[in-house]
């Protein structure tokens, strides 16, 4: 069995899935897959469950009943990789904005440098963005820089969605206690980390901006990172 797992939260996402599976199939290193799917409309996990049954034992399907956020997706998702034996942990976005390729150099930086936590950054290296628009940039950007201010992190893109850890810094970090579920969850978890000493690292990546599908921003996504950063870093000092 591989050692490493590629989750990848779903909603909508039936044009670019099995695009992407083939993809992270395809790398040199053995990566599987699970999809974590919200029950997409548009029959995403039918596509990913039929794929699974007629051409691959490496992908997998986790179904939800409901559209429950991103958080949660990802939470299951751990939780079901750590059931099922597994050392190398990613997050992955569905719609092609991350490289799988990238993917390796992750694993590489998990596996053979060593690092607990390893985070595809678009911002490492100046802003290593294609195809969005200014104010999306401008506000990611910010978020990240907001970030660092309040937590203390020296991670320059902790609104990242590409990340890969180890799976001791998932059982050690107390999913249970997760606080968020939008894009600030991507920053808890980071923080987390970051509280507890792991080692983290960040490499360069070049996000581009899906071709097919829509976002999933919205306004309460946006208002729970900005508040509700203020409300951790405030309960971290009562949680050594």
């Amino acid at each position: 069995m591989s050692k490493a797992l590629v989750i990848v939260p779903t909603y909508n996402e039936a044009d670019n899935i099995i695009n992407l599976i083939e993809r992270v199939l395809s790398l040199s290193v053995t990566f599987n897959i699970l999809v974590v799917d919200d029950n997409s409309p548009d029959n995403t996990g039918s596509l990913v469950s039929t794929f699974a049954l007629s051409s691959s034992e490496r992908v997998f399907l986790l179904s939800r009943h409901s559209k429950e956020g991103l958080g949660k997706a990802y939470t299951d998702g751990f939780i079901w990789a750590l059931n099922n034996g597994y050392d190398y942990i990613f997050e992955m976005d569905a719609d092609f904005s991350h490289d799988p390729n990238d993917l390796i150099r992750i694993y590489n930086e998990l596996s053979i440098a060593n690092f607990d936590l390893v985070i595809g950054s678009r911002y490492i290296n100046g802003i290593n963005v294609v195809n969005w628009p200014l104010s999306r940039i401008v506000l990611s950007y910010f978020a990240s820089f907001y970030s660092r201010i309040i937590t203390g992190m020296p991670v320059k893109d902790a609104t990242s969605g590409f990340v890969g850890y180890k799976a001791k810094v998932l059982k050690d970090i107390n999913l249970d206690s997760i606080m968020f579920n939008g894009y600030a969850f991507q920053i808890e978890l980071k923080f987390k980390a970051f509280k507890k000493e792991f080692k983290i690292q960040e490499i360069p990546i070049i996000f581009k901006d899906r071709v097919h599908g829509e976002s999933k921003m919205n306004g309460n996504i946006i208002f729970e990172a900005i508040f509700g950063l203020i409300a951790m870093r405030i309960k971290s000092f009562f949680n050594k």
